[in-house]
């Protein structure tokens, strides 16, 4: 069973927490939830986070809800 289906993710915990990329992006394996994007009416969803990577301070924007691919992130750093 997947982990992330016995701990569901939920977008406004994810402030600084650690995310390790299965694929280094960029030569990147750690990340770090830096900020969760709030949407501009406080009745839409959260979509967005900003990741950061720990080495270069390099930061993206991607959906909160790619989190939970496990084929692509691994929570905690390994």
């Amino acid at each position: 069973m997947p982990l992330n289906s016995l701990n569901p993710i939920h977008p406004k915990k994810l402030l600084l927490t650690k995310w390790t990329a299965v694929q280094p992006i960029h030569k990147q394996k750690h990340f770090l939830v830096r900020k969760v994007i709030l949407p501009e009416h406080p009745d839409e969803r959260i979509e967005f986070i900003e990741l950061e990577a720990i080495y270069s301070n390099k930061t993206q924007v991607i959906p909160w809800r790619e989190l939970s691919n496990p084929e692509i992130w691994i929570q905690g750093w390994k």
